[in-house]
């Protein structure tokens, strides 16, 4: 799986997730930062990404629509990068289980 980070993400998270999910990116890099939500699910949705995000308006688009892309929401609130980071290592069999399942399109983390 290969994640597209939101801008309300650090964009650290690509590098140093980068042995678990090679070939992500941050929008911000990606010249989609302050794009319209509906441009950047768009992007996730033709480039072939997983959305890793905390606004739950992504949520509310993969419910609406489906996958792809298919969307991880992580609600941890205020945290460090290293606690997301501690997060999505934690469920990396989760995650992986979620890319191959096609019949679900959001995954919610804490």
């Amino acid at each position: 799986m290969k994640l597209l980070v939101d801008e309300n993400l650090p964009p650290r998270l690509v590098h140093d997730l980068a042995d678990l999910f090679p070939d992500s990116a941050h929008v911000g890099p990606s010249g989609l930062g302050s794009t319209p939500d509906a441009l950047i699910w768009e992007y996730a949705k033709e480039h072939g990404f997983a959305f890793l995000t905390k606004d739950k308006d992504f949520a509310n688009f993969s419910l609406a629509s489906g996958a792809p892309p298919k969307v991880i929401l992580l609600q941890t609130g205020n945290c460090s990068t290293d606690r997301i980071l501690g997060i999505l290592r934690s469920n990396a069999i989760r995650l992986a289980d979620f890319e191959n399942d096609t019949r679900l399109v959001l995954l919610v983390l804490r």
